[in-house]
């Protein structure tokens, strides 16, 4: 008895095979490599409250000077009470609405192969610090920074242009950075000048 079934070959298909198009990817930003696209990571949400005590105490010292001398010496001046008026504009500006635009521009992301930081609102100042170009990576924490748990990482290169600094990170956030730096320099073989 033979049950064996004959065995069929699938025909092969005659429909076409979709034409190369180029991918659309949402989310590409993540994969354009830094310098092309923002930092991917804003400062810590505490900075906010940061600056904002910050900019009040130089907003005070700032009237407490100019205040009494435009009382006595320019009282009635319509100059100088323009200017008096302005600089407290000023001074409410910087502490109800530069922090959080502040916080909004301000970012970071440090990864295997570059520092980079995004600063400033109507000048945009982007920074990139390879890796194989960090000499020193320092931390620094005022005293009005640590209550609110923050610190800034500066780091150091070869560079003419200066330091880069990353400013107002969570404290365990900082850490984790400078621990990062310190691997990757570590590992790295370039002489960082």
């Amino acid at each position: 008895m033979n049950d064996e079934t004959p065995r069929t070959t699938p025909e092969p298909t005659s429909a076409p095979t979709p034409a190369a198009t180029p991918d659309v990817i949402p989310d590409a930003a993540p994969l354009l490599p830094v310098g092309l696209r923002d930092p991917a990571h804003r400062v810590s949400p505490h900075a906010v409250k940061y600056w904002r005590v910050v900019n009040t105490i130089v907003s005070v010292v700032v009237l407490a000077v100019l205040v009494p001398v435009y009382v006595i010496f320019f009282a009635g001046t319509w100059w100088a009470t323009a200017l008096l008026a302005l600089i407290v504009v000023w001074c409410l500006v910087e502490v109800f609405i530069a922090p959080q635009v502040r916080h909004r521009v301000h970012r970071w992301e440090v990864d295997d192969v570059a520092v980079h930081t995004l600063s400033g609102f109507i000048d945009r100042d982007s920074r990139i610090a390879p890796v194989n170009r960090i000499q020193t990576v320092d931390t620094s924490r005022g005293f009005v920074m640590r209550r609110f748990g923050l610190t800034s990482v500066t780091v150091t290169t070869a560079s003419s242009a200066g330091s880069i600094s990353l400013d107002c990170l969570d404290d365990d956030v900082a850490r984790e950075v400078v621990a990062r730096l310190t691997a990757l320099t570590a590992a790295s073989e370039g002489d960082a000048t």
